[in-house]
């Protein structure tokens, strides 16, 4: 998809966000801050076994596609781009769903490992280069079920 192609579908985004704010649903995250507000259509991986397959072997993602990595409590967190064949952008939050880091595009197959803090309790990976166009970083929030009543945006 091209880079107009992609301003398009965010913008879609950005513009549909407001109405459906009420729309809380374990298959979507949304992504508010001073760019506005995008939605992903996600998939959560919420115990061991799914953290550690995450995204490997994905041949292709929709643009406005992701998965949502939920910890049980706050901690470091490392990821690699393993047997991982698209660029992701890892986008790091604390238990309140506040994103304290955005790693943009790790290359695929990469073993280096990519940090994202202390009190990591949520990743969102996304397509890579999405998150500078989109204009996603620290301080925006993440919103979604699993974040629970400390959520800076909470489920209604």
């Amino acid at each position: 998809m091209g880079p107009r192609a992609i301003r398009a579908a965010a913008l879609l985004a950005l513009v549909a966000g407001p109405a459906l704010g009420a729309d809380c649903r374990p298959d979507l995250v949304t992504v508010s801050g001073g760019f506005g507000e995008a939605r992903f259509a996600v998939e959560v991986a919420d115990d061991p076994e799914e953290r550690a397959r995450g995204l490997m072997h994905v041949e292709r993602m929709d643009t406005l596609s992701g998965m949502l990595f939920v910890y049980d409590r706050p901690q470091p967190v490392s990821f690699w781009m393993e047997n991982t064949l698209i660029p992701l952008d890892m986008i790091f939050a604390g238990p309140d769903g506040v994103v304290t880091r955005v790693h943009g595009n790790a290359v695929p197959l990469d073993r280096t490992p990519i940090p994202g803090g202390e009190g990591v309790q949520f990743v969102l990976e996304i397509n890579g280069g999405l998150a500078a166009r989109l204009g996603i970083a620290p301080g925006d929030v993440l919103q979604h079920p699993s974040l629970g009543e400390g959520a800076a945006r909470p489920c209604p």
